[in-house]
């Protein structure tokens, strides 16, 4: 059974760094599915600025044309904090107990992992895919993470992509992806700024932040 990857965020808005590391992490792991999967109310930072319906219809344009990327809904519409160990929990009772799922996380996102709810959960429920620089090897940073993560990384990392299709859940995979530069407050600052954002989105997307007057 391939597994599926799931990238969430509050993409506000979507861009080519989150498609990219998602085509990267699905490609190492041989995954032909990946669930991308905005956030309707995140709990550990400040509102979108963008609408929900607004970030949803721009995750769908950034993801046309791709077969890989599929759009998933689970949490947009909640208009309380969503929580990714809920949304698991949810996908698992959706897609079965041993269907294989692989949760895409950034290098940052993971070194504070320790601090989202429930988080040793998740390893109970997926993978996890963690995507760090090029030139940056884990052994240059992961000595900054919190003990008890440090724990779970050496007693489930591993190397063999072949353990991420053979078990539902509970491994650790270190990745390397395409750098870019990019980030959804650097594009919000740059339209504020009235600055091209050309290049940095899908063009569907920015012709939709261009038409309806978004982060302006």
């Amino acid at each position: 059974m391939k597994p599926i990857g799931i990238l969430g965020g509050t993409f506000d808005p979507i861009h080519l760094g989150h498609l990219r590391l998602a085509e990267d992490l699905a490609e190492a792991l041989d995954i032909d599915e990946v669930r991308i999967l905005p956030t309707g109310m995140p709990p550990h930072r400040t509102p979108a600025l963008a609408s929900s319906a607004d970030r949803l219809a721009m995750a769908s344009l950034a993801i046309a044309g791709n077969p890989r990327f599929v759009l998933d809904e689970h949490e947009i519409h909640k208009t309380e904090p969503c929580y990714m160990v809920d949304t698991l929990t949810a996908l698992r009772a959706e897609l079965g107990q041993e269907q294989p799922l692989v949760l895409f996380v950034g290098g940052d996102a993971f070194m504070g992992l320790d601090g989202w709810h429930e988080w040793q959960r998740l390893f109970d429920l997926a993978h996890l895919a963690i995507a760090h620089r090029p030139g940056f090897p884990p052994e240059t940073w992961l000595d900054r993470i919190a003990p008890a993560l440090m724990t779970q990384l050496l007693m489930r990392r591993s190397n063999d992509a072949r353990e991420f299709a053979d078990r539902p859940a509970g491994r650790i995979w270190l990745q390397a992806v395409t750098q870019m530069d990019i980030s959804s407050s650097g594009i919000r600052s740059r339209l504020k700024a009235g600055r091209s954002i050309r290049y940095l989105v899908p063009e569907a997307v920015h012709h939709y932040i261009q038409h309806h007057h978004l982060y302006q």
